[in-house]
């Protein structure tokens, strides 16, 4: 009888007890990693959408685990950070209480999943014997000047109450609550990831990633290559200087009738004549006013005049310089190009502020006659470079003259900026810098960490810019590692992201005293072969993780310098919600769906496979209970049949052909469909068996009953295993992975398609590759009626396809 909740309280009792697939000491046999992204240990626990990605990573452990691999499948808690600790302000409970709550709480739910994680290697982020090697990471990045401190303007939530990183900024809100983000001055603690850029692009050619990821970092890296322009301006007392101006279009250099430059920009200062301070401080001031609420998009085609005109280097022409709230002071030099007749948002405010409009580009083929126009064409009103192609030769030409004539240079720029790695929050990795009037700023000892978060009663943010940190003066006042004299603790914490960016390098030993990692361990498993996780990683982890092992590698610190080499993105699980639109799960949309209630109803393997049966897992998919239903009716018929007394052969009987060849096919298709991912037509090929067993009341052998049950074991752990002890005496730990014999999976014959003048007809059974005469004679007799009467002209045949008979 097939019990649910006995077998699987049974089989979790057994694995809790003796973990299955313990992972191996390091260099045991060939090595198989395969990793969750660890969850961030919610109030609200897991729901079904978390358990389609650890379901199927779990599919890919046991199986490499049944081949013999040594595997590294672990789990932890990526607990630090905003999430914790707005939660934790919400509920009225400490981040470290709540938070440890909610770990007992997932740990429990992820047992009933049935995964062969060796909780041995679980780590925890807000372990202070995990971020002691956290902040060590940090401190070696802050030696080999990569992480510094600068007052500059960042993305900043008035909820939260603290700083962001851009990549936490998506379309003008924070990430987390949805606030609009404002702008804000403060220190910050920024990482050098821009030094990285060329790397990080470089080393996604060597990913086995999805298109659509490798496609998301390249663009926000945004690499664009151009040329450096240099216009010259004379200063109110008389100096000349030279303004740099990147542009990707250089070609359209001599339509360029006017610069705009950040408002904010220091040049201004010394550049702008005493007539125009007034005008362009009022107009500094709106713009930074607009961008503090967010309004940034009423001041689009503005700009004042600064009073300065400069010389374009090309025309000779003397042009205006304006003030203009669309340019970034920190993007590339902060000073623009104007060139209206070429670019949509120059065309706009030449036309408002009535600036002229010079075409340089004449198009190939007829287009608009009004508004820029941004396609390629040949260069006109451009001197000697008229009737070039311009954006191949033509460029080329213009960036050689400028080059020889010291005007510019050939250039590449990346959009990509400095990572905003300080947080003015408590629930954080403490950075470990101590501040020193003498000194100025110091590492702290590494022998003294890890620099232990401080128990206080009071973690709310401030608001102010400063973290709640400030006001512990017991652990702010500390002496200066140098010089022994009064200095104070960097106050600051980590963002959320710090803990997540070298995990995967502390699972493999977890427990390591004296070093963040052992080079043992990281030339043995790293690295990572299959990483999965959702795509709305893609900027955020996924980028920050490559960034550091980059660092990390540079040093000597690590062997490798790609963390993951494999990475599956599972689609989310949607339902509809109280909106009635099916959409992604969450409690204020109502529309969640709680696997413990599920496991209760159904059991934990029929919702394994269910999880799995949705539809292809890189997709989106609609949660539909009737079809756990369907799941769970067959997970009946399959223990039906296989605990028949009249399935299972006895020792002495044969098997007979048709059932090993069945079975050797199914062997075949459920492999091959798991190898490419496709894990919903594995299940429907185990479906397929089950049916076809049944009609033609197939006997199997112990062989093909184990090689069955050891395939539903990557599916349905429990039940496979139960069965095993019942029918065979065995535990899955004594099988192996089944392996097909080609010589069962060869089809020798070939389902042909008859038609009659095209159209079909019939099907016929044919030998594979067999003779044209011999297909002929086969099919004659399927189409006698369509034949009656009629002259065959042609005969078309393609072996092992198709028979065409063209008759008059």
């Amino acid at each position: 009888m097939y019990d649910i909740k006995a077998i699987e309280k049974k089989w979790q009792a057994i694995w809790d007890a003796d973990q299955p697939a313990k992972t191996k000491p390091t260099g045991s046999g060939k090595k198989y990693y395969v990793l969750d992204m660890f969850p961030y240990p919610s109030g609200s626990g897991l729901h079904v959408g978390h358990w389609r990605g650890y379901v199927l990573s779990d599919i890919y452990a046991r199986q490499k685990w049944l081949q013999g691999y040594n595997v590294l499948h672990p789990m932890g808690w990526d607990a630090f950070g905003l999430p914790a600790e707005n939660a934790a302000i919400k509920e009225g409970i400490h981040p470290q209480i709540n938070t440890a709550n909610n770990i007992a709480h997932f740990k429990e739910q992820l047992k009933a999943i049935g995964a062969i994680y060796d909780w041995d290697k679980e780590v925890n982020t807000t372990d202070p014997n995990y971020y002691k090697w956290t902040q060590w990471i940090f401190l070696q990045m802050f030696k080999a000047g990569l992480a510094y401190r600068a007052h500059v303007p960042i993305n900043w939530c008035p909820s939260c109450l603290t700083g962001l990183a851009n990549e936490e900024v998506v379309q003008g809100a924070c990430d987390r609550c949805g606030t609009p983000v404002e702008q804000k001055v403060i220190a910050q603690w920024m990482l050098k990831i821009t030094d990285y850029a060329q790397k990080l692009l470089d080393g996604l050619d060597t990913l086995d990633w999805p298109e659509k990821v490798k496609l998301m970092q390249q663009h926000w890296i945004g690499k664009s290559e151009g040329a450096e322009i240099f216009f010259s301006a004379t200063k109110p007392n008389g100096e000349r200087i030279d303004l740099p101006v990147y542009t990707t279009c250089p070609e359209t250099i001599f339509g360029c009738t006017f610069l705009s430059i950040a408002p904010e920009h220091p040049l201004l200062k010394d550049l702008v004549p005493s007539s125009e301070h007034a005008a362009v401080q009022t107009y500094a001031e709106r713009t930074r006013s607009a961008a503090e609420e967010g309004t940034q998009d009423k001041l689009a085609k503005t700009g004042v005049f600064t009073g300065v005109y400069v010389e374009n280097p090309a025309t000779k022409q003397q042009i205006p310089l304006y003030a203009a709230s669309y340019v970034v002071a920190d993007y590339a030099t902060g000073i623009v190009m104007g060139v209206p007749a070429h670019d949509e948002r120059d065309y706009a405010f030449a036309q408002n502020l009535k600036l002229p409009i010079i075409q340089v580009i004449q198009p190939l083929a007829d287009a608009a006659s009004t508004g820029a126009y941004t396609g390629d064409g040949l260069l006109i009103n451009s001197g000697p470079f008229n009737g070039l192609p311009a954006k191949t030769e033509g460029k080329t030409k213009i960036i050689d003259y400028l080059a020889a004539h010291d005007f510019g240079a050939r250039s590449v720029r990346y959009k990509l900026r400095d990572w905003v790695f300080s947080r003015q929050r408590y629930w954080g990795e403490p950075i470990p810098l101590i501040h020193c009037e003498r000194c100025g700023i110091v590492p702290v000892p590494e022998n003294q960490l890890p620099v232990v978060l401080p128990e206080v009663e009071r973690y709310k943010p401030t608001g102010t810019g400063q973290s709640p940190l400030a006001d512990i003066s017991a652990w702010v006042n500390v002496a200066c590692p140098s010089c022994k004299g009064p200095a104070k603790r960097e106050t600051n914490t980590m963002p959320q992201w710090a803990g997540s960016c070298w995990y995967f390098l502390r699972y493999p030993n977890p427990h390591l005293q004296d070093k963040a990692w052992d080079a043992k361990d990281m030339n043995y498993w790293l690295p990572v072969d299959l990483y999965i996780g959702g795509i709305e990683h893609a900027i955020l982890h996924l980028l920050y993780a490559r960034f550091w092992v980059k660092v990390l590698f540079d040093q000597g610190l690590l062997p490798f310098n790609e963390p993951f080499t494999h990475l599956f993105n599972q689609g989310m699980v949607l339902k509809k919600g109280t909106s009635g639109l099916v959409e992604k799960m969450s409690k204020s949309k109502g529309n969640v769906v709680n696997p413990d209630e599920m496991v209760e109803q159904y059991g934990s393997d029929a919702l394994r496979m269910y999880m799995m049966f949705m539809g292809p897992p890189e997709l989106d998919c609609e949660w539909q209970t009737t079809g756990l239903e369907g799941i769970k009716r067959f997970l009946y018929r399959f223990w039906n049949y296989v605990t028949d007394a009249h399935t299972l052969l006895p020792q002495t009987a044969t098997e007979d052909r048709a059932t090993t060849v069945r079975v050797h096919k199914f062997l075949r298709d459920f492999q091959d469909r798991l190898a490419h991912y496709k894990p919903n037509t594995a299940i429907s090929s185990l479906m397929e068996f089950i049916n076809d067993a049944l009609d033609a009341r197939m006997q199997l052998s112990a062989a093909s009953m184990q090689a069955l049950l050891v395939s539903l074991s990557v599916l349905a752990p429990h039940m496979a295993c139960e069965l095993l002890e019942q029918l065979q005496g065995l535990q899955l730990a004594m099988c192996d992975w089944p392996v097909y014999d080609p010589m069962y999976t060869q089809d020798t014959t070939k389902s042909l398609v008859i038609q009659v003048n095209g159209k079909l007809r019939a099907h016929v059974e044919v030998p594979v590759d067999a003779a044209h005469e011999v297909a002929e004679q086969l099919a004659l007799p399927l189409i006698a009626n369509w034949l009656a009467g009629k002259e065959i002209k042609k005969v078309v045949y393609v072996p092992n396809r198709l028979i065409n008979f063209v008759v008059v």
